[in-house]
């Protein structure tokens, strides 16, 4: 079926819309030469309230006079070609006036004679259905929005001419088809209120129930521009004829593509706020970016810093050649084969020697400086294939938002490394190089530092040697993390060591180190001391006597160690606790236990039985099971299988300390040296068995 009634084929008409549209239909009579009426029709006795017996016979001027000038029609009249009169008023039979559009045509009556034909149509439904005809046409000829009419079964039966140029199809190749033939890359990119994957569903589905849909995304190149996708919101709503019956549904769309890039760029910035920068990891961050933006906005991208970056150094100013190490490397596979990889060396090295961007137009190359805090760290360059567009200046300044925010966080993660490794190597120095080697007891230990973004930490150990053979053992953990964490430690570790050459008893001992923790634990006099502060102290102090095999300890805020037995049994000991160093005028209590030649005791930090997936309740009661059983008479052994049972993934965020002493067997204070076992790991730590 045609929208233009009469058309049998799909050929837009030379004349305009409207043209092939009926006017609206209007009361008729006749007038004989002399103006005078000689025919009045149904449809005039319904307008002007006039019977024929009333008209017959009577002059035009005197029935259809102006009521305002008195004008008749004669007045107007043009000698023997046809002529209309606008809208004026006439009175009515019954003296009410209605306002009329009248016409004249000549007529050729019988035997030679001539006469007028009158047509006479009210005037304000002239007006509108005129308007009604140029609205038709205008939808047709001179509108913005692209028009198309459906049959039911959704295939094309008319389009209007904005759809004609913008897509290259004559209405007469589009008659009769489905969209999906016309445009078989087309595709739905989204639907308002469904899941619609193609238009003859939505067009099906809008003729069945008559409910409109809105703002439909479609995206399709066109027979003009087949190297170009445009995206379009279309909004779809149903015909009906006078009966009601659904004939067809008609589509508008409106052409969106810049809005719709313009969306799409912000939102690649959205997702880069919360995908770039993740972790303090510079190669981590690098690969971030370039996950991000390839294939939808380049198809291939590399990143490029500067070699002293990656260690954490501050970024010299540097000429031509730079020394550049690629850190991030990511290509659209697709386009592989059409992108001209061998130029980016040239647009990269111009980027670095301006230290501003650079673009090459011909091989759709783009190259940006990575500048941070006003250092240079690097370039990002990105390439594009040759069938796409090269960079237009909105997308330039969209890659220097992306990469600027990469800079920004690439400098963070300097930043952090070198401070990491600055506390790291503070806290080696800090801690012993060597355990000494004490007559009746065997040490050894493990102590790994973090990983994670949280940084280096404040945990210790150490093993004291005493007067009459005896030897004190310490693990202690500083909370906070970086250089003023480590520094804490290491004072706090100097000062046990000299209180411990008092003699002092575990009890004692801590109780003297928590009166100096508080004197020197002051609040921090500004935000700039505030930083990275060390928030509090735990220790434990033991000290073993291997003649009487009696081990003395006390605890201010730690764990308690974990005594494993020669039959293989592992369990807390019963150690009062004590509150953390700082507090200040609490006391704290010592634990006189005797250990059977053979037992092993550990000690340890919080990290090594607490992360953010397990409680402390539930590593404490792993730390058990995993040291329970059998001894094999290994303690080196013995630690790196409670390393690896607690921590089999590389310790993250905190430090994990572990230490295990054990009397040896069958020696005299004084006579061998026994080896010593403690445990190193990410965040805490722990010491094990006399």
């Amino acid at each position: 079926m045609s929208i233009f009634k009469g058309r049998d084929r799909p050929v837009r008409p030379h004349g305009r819309l409207s043209s092939v549209i009926p006017a609206p239909g209007g009361a008729t009579a006749v007038l004989d030469q002399h103006l005078r009426f000689t025919g009045w029709s149904r449809e005039a006795e319904e307008l002007f309230g006039l019977a024929s017996e009333e008209v017959l016979g009577r002059p035009a001027d005197a029935v259809l006079a102006d009521t305002e000038t008195g004008a008749g029609v004669s007045a107007a009249g043009g000698g023997g070609a046809a002529w209309s009169l606008g809208p004026r008023p006439v009175r009515r039979g019954d003296g009410r006036p209605v306002s009329v559009s009248l016409s004249l045509t000549p007529l050729t009556l019988g035997a030679g004679a001539t006469g007028w034909l009158l047509t006479a149509v009210d005037a304000e439904l002239a007006h509108r259905e005129a308007i009604g005809r140029a609205m038709l046409d205008g939808l047709d000829r001179e509108a913005p929005v692209q028009l198309v009419v459906y049959d039911t079964d959704a295939r094309v039966r008319w389009i209007n001419t904005a759809l004609e140029k913008q897509f290259g199809i004559p209405l007469e190749d589009a008659v009769g088809r489905f969209v999906k033939d016309i445009l078989p890359q087309g595709e739905v990119l989204g639907e308002g209120e469904g899941t619609a994957t193609s238009v003859e569903e939505i067009v099906q589905r809008v003729a069945r129930t008559g409910a409109p849909v809105i703002d439909v995304r479609y995206r399709s190149s066109t027979l003009l521009d087949p190297r170009h996708e445009r995206v379009w919101s279309c909004s779809y709503f149903r015909l009906q004829d006078d009966d009601g019956r659904p004939i067809g549904v008609c589509e508008a769309g409106l052409d969106i593509t810049d809005r719709y890039v313009a969306r799409q760029r912000l939102a690649l910035l959205s997702r880069a706020s919360g995908s770039i920068g993740r972790t303090l990891d510079i190669r981590r961050t690098a690969q971030d970016l370039a996950e991000l933006v390839v294939p939808e906005f380049a198809d291939a991208v590399t990143v490029d810093i500067v070699e002293a970056v990656l260690s954490g150094q501050e970024p010299q100013h540097f000429a031509t050649h730079p020394t550049l190490c690629q850190v991030a490397h990511r290509t659209d596979h697709a386009a592989a084969k059409d992108t001209a990889y061998d130029a980016l060396d040239t647009v990269r090295l111009r980027c670095l020697a301006q230290n501003a961007p650079a673009t090459d137009a011909a091989t759709h190359m783009l190259a940006l400086p990575l500048k941070a805090r006003g250092a240079t760290l690097g370039a990002v360059a990105f390439a594009r294939s040759r069938h796409a567009d090269p960079f237009e200046h909105e997308e330039i300044q969209l890659a220097e938002e992306l990469v600027s925010r990469t800079a920004v966080c690439l400098d963070n993660a300097r930043r952090y490394t070198r401070e990491h490794a600055t506390a790291l190597t503070l806290q080696r120095d800090l801690l012993p190089r060597t355990l000494p080697q004490q007559p009746g007891v065997e040490v050894a230990h493990r102590y790994l530092p973090a990983a994670g973004p949280a940084g280096v930490g404040g945990d210790w150990y150490d093993v004291i040697p005493l007067s009459g053979a005896r030897v004190g053992l310490v693990v202690g953990d500083v909370a906070g993390h970086g250089t003023s964490a480590a520094a804490t430690m290491g004072r706090v570790r100097t000062t046990v060591a000299a209180l411990a050459a008092l003699d002092l008893a575990p009890d004692e001992l801590l109780a003297r180190l928590d009166d100096l923790v508080a004197r020197t634990g002051a609040p921090p006099s500004g935000p700039a001391e505030a930083e990275d502060q060390a928030l509090g102290v735990t220790c434990l102090y033991a000290i073993y006597d291997p003649v009487s095999r009696h081990c003395v300890m006390a605890r201010a805020g730690h764990l308690p160690p974990v005594l494993l037995t020669p039959d293989g049994h592992a369990e807390l000991v019963d150690l009062p606790a004590g509150p953390p160093l700082g507090l200040g005028g609490l006391p704290f209590e010592c634990a006189d236990i005797e250990l059977p030649e053979g037992a092993t005791l550990a000690l340890y930090t919080d990290g090594l039985v607490e992360n953010r997936h397990t409680d402390i309740d539930a590593g404490v009661s792993s730390l058990c099971t995993a040291l329970a059983g059998p001894e094999d008479g290994q303690l080196d052994k013995t630690c790196d299988k409670v390393i690896t049972t607690l921590l089999p993934q590389p310790p993250r965020g905190r430090r994990r300390t572990a230490a295990a002493p054990r009397p040896c067997p069958g020696r005299e204070p004084g006579g061998d040296v026994g080896r010593g076992l403690r445990r190193r790991r990410s965040g805490k730590s722990a010491v094990a068995g006399p």
